[in-house]
């Protein structure tokens, strides 16, 4: 019998290498996490409750099967991984500053999430999906871009909500104005959309969040849009709802890396256990979704990496019920 996902995710697999000055020795410190944003974003909704599935070609080399082991011990079903022993896995080489956010270099050339190809997409797996999650780092190059794009376009042909991150990472990209042309062609594909404070400005040239969230969600048709402030909080904008919150400013911070990702998984683990369309939600369930993927977000940045750091679902609501209490 088939198995039908909560949400499904096309894209990279990667590993996280967080480089640190050792001041006593005058080396590096270089410590290795799994990572890529889709499988993030899986591994703080299935931490939560959802069933999930990821769609990526994976090396067969020494950093593709602790990949590969990472994602069995998540929970995330592999039925949509192409393995390959042709080519390496990619490499994020991620630098923290003194407030713990981070910057990115890549070893990217050629990798084997790269190299993703249409006709290797499950699409069965697809159909049996609620959601269907992708970014744009996935269309950095090809063939993965052209993969990424017919995934989204298979799943909204097909009546699965399409969820997409424009996570832009300016050095995968060999100018900008394909950055943006790119991202876009995305969000025509697109229902709903958690995109960076800094990316919707990239994107609109406007730095009103909420004028250019409209322009965006307008533009696009969008069914749901928040936007991820970094210590600022979130906001999302539904309908003719906007609601901008604070994040939760009580706790210590050493890692930022996938913050916007636990949020984002969070937020959808809400959606879908809410059983609605994104157009039907009112502005209390609104409210409440942002608070708890707050909560996640800010939660995450407690640990070091991305997946590591994917909160429980009861830290999530403790720190919510805190605020309240507060």
């Amino acid at each position: 019998m088939e198995k039908y996902y909560d949400v499904t995710a096309v894209g990279e697999s990667l590993i996280d290498v967080i480089v640190r000055n050792d001041r006593d020795t005058g080396g590096l410190i270089m410590e290795g996490n799994p990572g890529g944003a889709p499988l993030n974003v899986l591994a703080a909704a299935v931490k939560l409750g959802l069933d999930a599935a990821f769609i990526g070609k994976i090396s067969t080399d020494a950093f593709g099967k602790y990949l590969t082991d990472t994602i069995e011990d998540c929970g995330i079903s592999k039925e949509g991984i192409v393995f390959t022993n042709k080519e390496l896995t990619t490499l994020a080489m991620v630098t923290l500053d003194d407030r713990g956010d981070r910057s990115f270099s890549f070893y990217r050339n050629g990798t084997a999430d790269v190299m993703l190809e249409s006709g290797e997409l499950n699409t069965g797996l697809i159909g049996r999906s609620r959601v269907l999650h992708f970014g744009s780092v996935s269309m950095t190059a090809e063939p993965s871009k052209s993969a990424t794009l017919a995934a989204a376009k298979y799943a909204r042909d097909n009546g699965v909500m399409v969820s997409y991150d424009p996570n832009l990472r300016e050095r995968l990209w060999d100018n900008l104005d394909n950055a943006k042309k790119a991202i876009l062609e995305g969000m025509k594909l697109a229902d709903v959309v958690k995109i960076s404070g800094e990316e919707l400005e990239f994107l609109t040239g406007d730095k009103d969040i909420e004028q250019a969230a409209r322009e965006l969600r307008d533009t696009y048709g969008l069914k749901l849009l928040t936007v991820t402030l970094g210590a600022e909080g979130a906001a999302v904008l539904a309908g003719d709802t906007f609601i901008r919150k604070p994040t939760y400013s009580n706790v210590s911070t050493i890692d930022t890396t996938g913050a916007g990702d636990a949020f984002w998984g969070a937020f959808l683990y809400c959606l879908v256990k809410s059983g609605k369309r994104a157009q039907e939600l009112d502005s209390q369930e609104l409210e409440r979704f942002l608070d708890f993927a707050n909560a996640a977000g800010s939660l995450s940045t407690t640990k070091k990496g991305a997946i590591p750091a994917m909160p429980e679902k009861g830290e999530i609501e403790s720190l919510v019920e805190q605020s309240v209490e507060g």
